[in-house]
Order: C-alpha cells, then structure tokens, then sequence
C-alpha cells in the first residue's frame, strides 16, 4: 500500500490556533518592475461604471470575475450553475462573432447540459485516439464525476482561479476551452479518482495522453487541491507522492520531484496559497509552507517556512517571513522579493 502521505502544512490562522485559513486574497495591487506601486492592477480595478450587458469582456481590460459576470447579465441565483449560464452566454456571443467557431462551439457548450458535460466532451475529444474513442472517453469522464462531486466543484475553482490571476485570460469559456493547463489538471483529477478506485492502468493511460498532447506530467497518485492556476503549463511534472494545497499557482517548468530511487513518500508537500515560479525544482519529500513563495529558477531542497520567500540554486530564505495575510498563489506577484534583493545586496544569491 505504500508509505503514509503526509498532509499539506497548515497555515497558522491569526489568532496563532494553526486551523487553515484560506482567505481569498482578491482586490490587493500586483507590483511589478514597470509597477512597484501595484497601481491599476488588471485585477484589482474596479472603475466606477458597470459594463454593459453583453458587452465583449475581450474589449474591457482589468475586469475582475464579479465584472465579468456582469457584462454578461448573468446574476448569482440560488440552486443555478452561474458559472454555467456565464459560459454559454460567452459561447453565444462568440459562434455570432466567429462563425468559423460556431460548429465547434456550439458542439462543446451550447448543446452539452453541464459544466462537467461540457468539460467531458471536450476533454474526449482532446485526448482520443485511434485505439481509445472519444464516445468512451466520454463516458469514463462523465462517469467518475457522477461518482465524485468534488471534482465538478475544483473544476468551477479552477476556472475562476484561472479568470481571476491570469491576466491574458478574458472570459471564462477561454479558460475552459483554451488553457492546456486547465485541461491537463481536470485530466488528471479524472484519473486520480480512478487511480483510488483501483483502475490503475486506465489512470496511467490517461496521464500517458495529456503528456503527449500537452507536455504536463501529473502522476495519477498526486494529491491536488483547487484552485489551482497552472499559468502555460508546458513542462510541470509533479511526482506520485506529491501532495500540493488549495489555490496555489504554478508556471511552467515546474517539478515536484523525488530523489533517489527508493519508493514510498519521496515529494514535496506543498501547502495553501503558495507561489512556484517557472523552471523551479523542489526535490524530496519536504515541505512547503502555507504562503509561501518560490522564485523562478530555484532548486528548492530543504523545508520552506510558511509565508517565506525561497530564492536561488540551490534556495534559500530571503528577507524575514510576510504576515499571514500574504497570499502569494493568488496575487501572483513574482517581483516583489527583488526589492529584497535591493536592500540586502545581490552578491550571496546566483541567479
């Protein structure tokens, strides 16, 4: 059965009790090198006018989620997919713009039912083959939903983390029908149910597609929280014991690997809210704290404390650890610690 798979690390809540926190982290300034102040953040304007109902969101740079739903006059009401009806008015709008599109959009949202249909057809048809048809793929993704509501409800988070911290990513249908990253991660919450239900040669033949088709490596035995953000994708491998939190972003590049080549519990533990910047390695079964943020390139070896910024080949700490209100995973700052940088001196840190 294996070694027994530590948990991610808590965070400590502010009252010191050491009970998750997950707090949503929207509406604070990204800084950037062109932006140190973080002023006119595409996610955190809000400007005084309300969109227009069907106005076109590609056209209206800096729209936060609420702003997006909005412009589509898709109201939250109780016991209705609002993400859902959001989509397919996108979809809608779009087969009227595109009429190239509007076989394929209308095939992949407007005549599916669901979110987890939609998903399902599309995914199929991404990952089929000659020798695995896409009717049957259908079948074993729409399936394994039924089975595990809680994969519809990281899908619908993912999407919004997707929306929300990606500032290339204008509606919400773009995410879902575009982004390898999020096909790649729901793929791979499909094959992590079946990997559980003892249907493990399916799950490694499904992991075997999305990294032919999209270069994303996910070891059906990985643990994935939601609201995930994988920002490109192109080169993740997270190994067989990983374990990563919930609303975490990663770029492209990254690896949770393993050392050596015993088996049992051999990768990194990644915990809630943490930041992995492109082409970072983290190696062994250590463990990443809640907050934490990784700089790009960083070959991570050793434990990394809560709400710390790790830096550097091979990584270590720089400065003194955020306030556990610091939620780099969704506020996506990757530039801030060069401020660090500045202030301590560049000569101990190969970049």
């Amino acid at each position: 059965a294996g070694a027994r798979r530590r948990a991610p690390p808590l965070c400590a809540g502010e009252d010191g009790s050491g009970t998750r926190t997950r707090p949503n982290g929207r509406g604070r300034p990204r800084r950037t090198i062109e932006n140190p102040s973080g002023v006119g953040s595409r996610r955190s304007q809000t400007g005084d006018a309300s969109p227009a109902v069907g106005q076109d969101v590609s056209s209206a740079s800096g729209m936060s989620v609420e702003e997006m739903y909005a412009s589509l006059g898709v109201e939250d009401e109780p016991g209705k997919d609002r993400l859902w009806r959001a989509i397919r008015q996108e979809a809608k709008r779009d087969s009227e713009k595109e009429p190239a599109l509007a076989s394929f959009l209308y095939s992949t949202i407007l005549a599916q039912s669901s979110l987890e249909d939609a998903l399902s057809f599309h995914m199929a048809n991404k990952l089929s083959s000659p020798t695995l048809l896409s009717t049957h793929l259908f079948e074993l993704f729409r399936a394994a939903m039924d089975e595990d509501p809680t994969i519809g409800k990281a899908v619908r988070a993912d999407i919004l983390a997707v929306a929300e911290r990606d500032p290339a990513c204008c509606s919400f249908s773009q995410a879902l029908l575009y982004f390898k990253g999020f096909i790649a991660l729901e793929v791979h919450r499909v094959a992590h149910r079946l990997w559980q239900t003892g249907r493990r040669p399916l799950a490694l033949a499904l992991q075997s597609r999305v990294s032919e088709n999209f270069h994303v490596d996910f070891h059906p035995a990985a643990c994935i929280g939601s609201g995930l953000l994988l920002d490109h994708a192109t080169g993740i491998v997270v190994g067989e014991t990983a374990v990563v939190g919930d609303n975490c972003s990663m770029l492209h590049h990254v690896t949770l690997g393993g050392t050596g080549s015993a088996g049992g519990d051999r990768h990194p533990k990644i915990g809630d809210c943490v930041l992995i910047g492109a082409s970072s390695t983290l190696l062994g079964p250590i463990e990443v704290g809640c907050g934490a943020k990784i700089g790009a390139g960083s070959v991570v070896l050793t434990d990394v404390p809560a709400y710390t910024t790790f830096v550097g080949v091979p990584a270590r700490q720089l400065g003194e650890a955020k306030p556990p209100t610091s939620q780099p995973g969704t506020e996506m700052d990757q530039t801030s610690y060069v401020e660090e940088f500045e202030r301590n001196g560049w000569d101990d840190w190969v970049i």
